[in-house]
């Protein structure tokens, strides 16, 4: 009976026609049991109250639960008002969740709204962390909402030093996170290991460069820790709290931070005081980065000195997480006089005794590396051999993160890391672990993921490790498929996770990306074809999506090889041209494009089937990436088979022009281009309504190769002959920045 009054089933069927609306008469009633004279009654009645606002969304399901709580808005309000200060824990709780919750109704709320934000500020400092806790979150939505500004921003200068105060460790959590362990020496618990994937969007790789798919697993992948005092508490709520009000409010609330952060960063001052004071200059680094600048100069080497000496694992910790905050600034120094110095202690901590220690040097220096970029090259030997070293002192967990590092770093320096010396010295740790890893065990994805990068950054120098890494990658895709095949006749049979196809998938198609032709005679000794196949026809989307990638790829350079496949690979590839499933569709057009260029004799046949569909997604508005790779591959085609797109060019080249003028400047676009002229050759009149998005495509080149820019003038001037009279007014209608590029370029002039 009690479930059904909390309202924790089903609350949108409250809100059924078919059942009468019952939340209509429901609400009224639990409003008026809020004044009801025995206080157990009012408890249940506010929780219930509280868990159908909570269970409330935007969508029209559940719409009318909040109309319905609205119209009896006044009265409940009473209600909540006259339960505020009871001495419950647990309904003070539902009063801080019910202010919340109705902050939606912002309106009703504003004739009270300085009597709410007092009491949420004073239940914020309540000494039961739960209370507090609840009614922390009230903070970061009202900081967003535009319409409380005024109400809110009073109270501000207050609040901060709440938020300062509950950013403090509580005397329980410093007992469960034991933070003076020296603990490196032991072996993480097996519930505190999640073998995440490392660099997901490179299975999204529908184009080795610039058209990857941006943003396609936007998800945070952290799990909670069980060696965490929570998954959310009080201190990372106050935290993000303050990172929400810097966002918002921005620099002027530094007059109040700063002060107090200058106090509590005395030496004199307990270190789980310091620590919150640093944890706070790292929550406003964005949201009031401008007002911090004047005191970097300071600030950031204190905190190196603090992260070099401390003697508290935890705020080495929290250092390394606000230094890698202001990461931005130290690159960006005219000269970084900073950056070798922090670049230093991030390192030195990577080999930290302690764990907690390790893992936030660990991602500072992954934030670093991606701020800096090439100017890591001159430093690439001591990263290097840290990282060397780091790979045989880390337990189990911290060994993804780790992984994830030697992406970064792969990413940022490119080829630059393909020093045979470096490459040597990476290479013998990643290889002890690829040997000690056994097929069936998850902690090999993010090995594999990592490899791959190291693949395709260092090309040519990991060729002495194919030999063991190529086969391996061979047999644990097969090992899957015959324990699949197996399964259909003996239901007992344990089938390997999917992750270990689409991980080696990844990695054959990284050696390949970074040896080209050098990892040709490796094919001649595996059933690569039928391999293929399997994976391309797999119902997984994610396996498709990472054989498609590595069918682009073998087209690169090992086409000769896949010839003979193309009669079974063409009609796969079309049925994978569906944009339900973005990136195996781009992978499909990507792949297609690949082939289309190295295989041109061959492609012929199957334009027709290909074409249409790639037309129909040119002219929808899908993903970025997808229109971008579609693009260049109806460009290409038109290369090989003009006379099969021409009669079809007005169908797309509206769409088609306004993606590809956006994307870099490059060999894939430089092919698209030149199969656009050949098209319009042939079908002039198919571009003659577009005239003006084919100029403008053409001057996103600014000054191309000698070959493009023959084209497009010879493209020009056949459209200006045939405008006649008509070309002066068609001209001067061009933007000044058009007809800028048309005259230094081309010399075209009205």
């Amino acid at each position: 009976y009690q479930r059904r009054v909390h309202g924790e089933d089903s609350t949108d069927q409250l809100d059924l026609e078919a059942c009468g609306r019952p939340v209509n008469y429901i609400v009224p009633k639990l409003v008026t049991f809020l004044g009801h004279p025995d206080l157990s009654v009012r408890k249940v009645a506010l929780h219930a109250l509280v868990n159908l606002l909570q269970g409330y969304t935007s969508s029209p399901e559940t719409a009318g639960i909040f109309n319905a709580i609205v119209a009896n808005i006044d009265q409940l309000l009473q209600g909540i008002f006259t339960l505020a200060n009871e001495p419950s824990q647990d309904v003070r709780k539902d009063v801080c969740r019910s202010f919340v919750a109705l902050l939606d109704a912002y309106s009703k709320l504003k004739p009270f709204i300085k009597d709410i934000i007092t009491y949420m500020l004073a239940q914020t400092q309540d000494p039961e962390e739960s209370v507090a806790q609840e009614a922390c979150e009230f903070w970061t939505i009202i900081t967003e909402m535009e319409v409380a500004t005024a109400d809110f921003q009073p109270f501000i200068p207050h609040l901060i030093p709440v938020l300062l105060k509950n950013m403090v460790y509580s005397k329980f959590e410093q007992s469960m996170l034991d933070s003076d362990n020296q603990d490196a020496q032991v072996a993480d618990r097996e519930d505190a290991i999640h073998p995440h994937l490392i660099n997901k969007a490179a299975r999204a790789k529908a184009h080795a460069q610039h058209h990857q798919e941006q943003g396609m697993d936007e998800s945070d992948d952290d799990e909670d820790d069980p060696e965490e005092v929570s998954s959310w508490n009080l201190r990372k709520c106050s935290a993000s709290s303050l990172d929400v009000l810097s966002s918002v409010h921005g620099d002027p609330i530094l007059e109040h931070l700063l002060p107090l952060v200058q106090q509590r960063m005395g030496e004199q001052q307990p270190w789980e005081i310091r620590e919150s004071a640093i944890l706070a200059l790292g929550a406003v680094a964005e949201g009031c980065y401008t007002g911090m600048r004047p005191h970097l100069e300071q600030l950031v080497p204190y905190l190196i000195n603090i992260l070099h000496s401390d003697k508290k694992p935890l705020v080495r910790s929290i250092t390394c997480w606000t230094l890698s905050r202001y990461a931005r600034w130290v690159v960006g120094q005219n000269p970084p006089k900073l950056f070798e110095p922090l670049l230093q202690v991030i390192l030195a901590r990577l080999l930290d005794d302690n764990k907690k220690v390790q893992e936030a040097a660990c991602s500072a220096f992954a934030t670093l590396e991606e701020e800096a970029q090439s100017d890591l090259v001159p430093y690439l030997q001591p990263i290097v051999e840290c990282l060397a070293q780091a790979f045989d002192k880390y337990q189990a967990k911290n060994l993804f993160i780790l992984y994830d590092a030697v992406v970064t770093l792969s990413d940022a320096v490119q080829r630059r890391l393909g020093q045979r010396e470096l490459v040597q010295r990476l290479m013998e740790p990643l290889m002890r672990k690829w040997a000690s890893i056994k097929d069936d065990d998850r902690a090999l994805f993010p090995l594999q993921s990592c490899l791959t990068s190291l693949a395709q950054a260092v090309g040519h120098e990991f060729l002495p490790y194919v030999p063991v890494v190529f086969p391996r990658c061979v047999q644990l895709i097969v090992r899957h498929y015959e324990q699949r095949r197996a399964l259909q006749s003996n239901p007992t049979v344990e089938v390997s996770d999917r992750e270990f196809v689409v991980c080696s998938l990844d990695l054959l198609s990284g050696m390949t990306d970074g040896l080209q032709s050098g990892i040709e005679p490796f094919f001649a000794q595996c059933p690569l074809v039928e391999l293929l196949e399997e994976c391309l026809k797999d119902q997984g989307p994610d396996i498709r999506q990472a054989a498609l990638a590595f069918l682009g790829d073998l087209a690169k350079t090992c086409a000769p090889r896949l010839i003979p496949a193309l009669p079974r690979y063409f009609p796969i590839l079309v049925a994978n041209l569906e944009p339900q499933v973005v990136s195996v569709c781009n992978n499909a057009a990507w792949a297609i494009g690949e082939i289309s260029v190295r295989a041109q004799a061959e492609t012929l046949p199957f334009v027709p089937q290909v074409v249409p569909r790639l037309i129909a997604i040119m002219c929808q508005n899908l993903n970025r990436s997808l229109l971008e790779n579609t693009g260049i591959t109806l460009g290409r085609l038109g290369l090989i088979a003009p006379a099969s797109l021409a009669p079809h060019l007005q169908e797309f080249i509206q769409p088609w022009c306004f993606n590809m003028r956006n994307i870099r400047n490059d060999v894939e676009k430089e092919h698209a281009f030149l199969g656009l002229c050949q098209m319009i050759k042939m079908n002039p009149s198919g571009a003659m309504n577009s005239f003006g998005c084919v100029c403008d495509a053409f001057a996103s080149w600014g000054n191309p190769k000698k070959e493009l820019k023959d084209e497009f003038f010879s493209i020009l001037s056949f459209f200006r002959q045939q405008l006649g009279d008509q070309w002066p007014t068609c001209y001067t209608g061009f933007p000044a920045v058009l007809r800028n590029n048309l005259k230094e370029v081309y010399g075209m002039v009205a």
